[in-house]
């Protein structure tokens, strides 16, 4: 029998989630069928429950949901509950919607061990302050950066994330036109800018060589 998943998004062309997971299940013979659905921004509670009502297996989460499907989660990881943001979202046996960010782990994996990264003692800037950015800050302050800078339009966002990860090493927060003359190591692209490169999470760039790094 195929099970049915889905990645939820508004917009959502630009998601590649379809093509990984496809590949994943041939990799993995596994019998399952992944969508990319544009969802009406004031429509994303009833699509979750008619998706998963119609026996979808579960959900990935991408802009602008990552906040509500942590508001509509009954259930939700630690790291979940930290980052006040979901990116998947499952039913247990009791029926209960749960929901999970895995943004940050995948980010970190992705830096350090796909690429060559490092993120231990690099000077790391942010851009952005919504629920991409509140999945990933705990995992990238847990890999021991030097400092953390997050930068935002909105400066009083970035000033929301710094205080409510305040204790999970350095970080501070700064508008975006308090940038001028800072160097970073590495940056995270977690603005919907990012989605005009056809990134589906954070993007990083990489500005100073970093020891391992693939050139």
């Amino acid at each position: 029998m195929t099970v049915r998943y889905a990645v939820f998004g508004n917009p959502i062309k630009h998601s590649k989630s379809p093509l990984i997971h496809t590949a994943f299940a041939r990799q993995t013979d596994q019998a399952l069928r992944y969508d990319a659905m544009l969802i009406p921004e004031d429509g994303f509670a009833e699509g979750v429950n008619t998706f998963l009502d119609d026996q979808g297996r579960g959900l990935n989460v991408t802009i602008p949901f990552k906040e509500e499907a942590w508001a509509l989660a009954e259930q939700r990881s630690p790291r979940a509950e930290l980052a006040g943001a979901v990116n998947t979202l499952y039913r247990n046996e009791a029926g209960e919607l749960c929901g999970d960010n895995t943004d940050g782990v995948g980010l970190v994996t992705d830096i350090v061990d796909n690429h060559g990264g490092r993120i231990e003692g690099a000077d790391v800037l942010i851009l952005g302050a919504g629920g991409a950015v509140r999945g990933v800050l705990e995992p990238v302050l847990a890999a021991k950066p030097k400092r953390v800078v997050i930068a935002n339009r909105t400066l009083s966002r970035a000033e929301t994330l710094r205080d409510l990860f305040a204790d999970y090493g350095d970080i501070s927060a700064v508008s975006f036109d308090q940038l001028q003359g800072e160097q970073f190591d590495l940056v995270i692209n977690g603005t919907a800018a990012s989605l005009q490169g056809k990134y589906r999470h954070c993007r990083m760039i990489c500005l100073k060589p970093m020891p391992g790094a693939m050139t």
